[in-house]
């Protein structure tokens, strides 16, 4: 029913299906019971939430009001909520065309007093990260509305907010809204699937596409039906206002301002430092300050931490790497290089782009596989492998690309070892092989058993791995199950 729901760009934006069904459920609970939900909706900046939202309503055509706050001062805040109010279908939308409420307490009473116990409405928040940033009380206040008035009446409740972290921790158990929300609704990147689709790629092209375009909807629908990545880029980096070009700044400033150490710190992140030594002596800061920093780009889901993977834990071998891979595309070849983009000389950043691709893709891809396999499982393929990462040693000399165990803390063995190969020529050859042995042999838990993987771009060598993973194959892992 949900395929699609919108068109941007000229083309059908879909891969939001499930988001849909989800507010169409609680917007019936609202209809059904009577009674008020409270929906926290959170996404990465640009993922398409408000997008989604008002899509969503647009299509029911319920009666509604979308607030998206902005920064301003907390009184300033209640006088453009009491106009959107004012403006919007809401039943009680007449009365706060003349009402002047002094703060939150006064405005939310006001929506509670007005709105008619026999209509269901829908009212969304957006960016309330920003409402808590200027008015600390707001969370308090919503909750002490929420159980007198508010979750009395045929309301469905939106929260929305790009700050994972925080949006994540509205319900713990020492915040003010703990057991009040219904539901949490995370909205991620568009799949890899959903982006060959969008584009009409082959697998291997969309691959790479999802590499640098990521999964955000903005960027991706710039990208012209069937055009490969290096039309794409060369039309794209010639335009310093295009979304490939824009879209990254505009995320990281309204996270982090340019000079603090949060910014600065992936900054060096996304040069491709991934050890908190190499990080340290990159950034120039201590190392206190530094894990302070490390601590806010983790906790808003901005970079993820790894550890090596087997039957032995290994937490202080710890790498960092960007979450995103369209962020971490930007932080690459198009952040540092946005003055040579604005005077006009983008071949040249084309130029440098090109000079490191191959190796960039073949350390990008690799997160994008584990996460692949890991959605295929359980698969008797894998043995009994649930969970997926990667394994390098001490001294970060000897890697697998992956390893697969059953899950825990300390697994019984490791199920499955892997090497990924995503060269644009060459196949995986028996060379690739013996050097996945030799280093598979140094993992603790592998053992006469193990599995042997390998993953190709392009093709394999007759050979002994136990399984093959193609472009195609990578890319079904994403497709809906029905």
């Amino acid at each position: 029913m949900h395929e699609s729901f919108l068109l941007l760009s000229g083309r059908e934006f879909v891969g939001r299906r499930q988001e849909f069904a989800v507010l169409d459920r609680e917007l019936e609970r609202v209809r059904a019971s009577g009674d008020g939900r409270l929906v926290v909706v959170r996404g990465r900046r640009q993922v398409g939430k408000s997008t989604l939202l008002t899509a969503w309503l647009g299509e029911h055509g319920v009666q509604s009001a979308f607030f998206t706050a902005s920064r301003r001062p907390p009184r300033r805040e209640v006088e453009l909520f009491t106009r959107e109010i004012a403006e919007s279908s809401l039943p009680g939308a007449a009365a706060f065309a003349a009402a002047h409420p002094s703060d939150w307490d006064d405005a939310l009473a006001l929506l509670a007093s007005t709105h008619d116990p026999g209509v269901p409405a829908v009212v969304v928040l957006d960016d309330f990260p920003y409402m808590v940033a200027v008015d600390t009380s707001i969370e308090a206040t919503l909750q002490k509305q929420w159980d007198r008035r508010l979750s009395h009446l045929p309301l469905l409740l939106v929260l929305v907010g790009s700050d994972l972290g925080m949006m994540a921790s509205l319900s713990a158990y020492d915040r003010p809204l703990y057991g009040r929300t219904s539901r949490e609704l995370v909205v991620d990147p568009l799949t890899p699937a959903y982006v060959a689709e969008l584009l009409d790629l082959e697998p291997a092209a969309a691959i790479d596409a999802y590499l640098v375009a990521g999964g955000f909807p903005g960027v991706v629908t710039s990208w012209p039906l069937g055009v490969d990545i290096c039309a794409f880029l060369e039309s794209a980096l010639a335009d310093p206002t295009s979304p490939l070009v824009v879209a990254g700044e505009r995320s990281l400033v309204a996270e982090f301002p340019p000079q603090a150490h949060p910014r600065l710190v992936l900054d060096v992140i996304g040069t491709g430092q991934r050890t908190f030594r190499n990080i340290a002596d990159r950034a120039g800061i201590a190392d206190a300050s530094l894990q302070r920093a490390l601590d806010v780009l983790v906790t808003k889901h901005v970079v993820a931490v790894e550890e090596p993977l087997s039957t032995r834990p290994a937490s202080k071998q710890r790498r960092y790497r960007v979450a995103d891979p369209y962020l971490r595309f930007w932080l690459r070849f198009i952040g540092p290089q946005l003055a040579t983009l604005e005077r006009g000389r983008s071949e040249l950043v084309i130029r440098r782009l090109w000079a490191s691709w191959e190796s960039y893709r073949g350390v990008a891809v690799e997160p994008l596989v584990r996460t692949a396999v890991e959605r295929l499982l359980p698969d008797s393929r894998f043995g009994e492998a649930l969970l997926v990462g990667g394994w390098w040693s001490r001294a970060h000399t000897e890697e697998v690309d992956l390893v697969g165990v059953s899950g825990g803390p300390r697994p019984p063995r490791v199920e499955f070892v892997g090497s990924v190969k995503w060269r644009s020529q060459g196949r995986f050859g028996r060379d690739d092989e013996r050097r996945l042995a030799q280093h598979a042999a140094m993992v603790p838990g592998v053992d006469a058993d193990t599995v042997h993987v390998g993953v190709s771009r392009a093709d394999f060598a007759e050979q002994s791995l136990d399984v093959r993973l193609g472009p195609q194959d990578l890319v079904t892992a994403w497709v809906p199950r029905p």
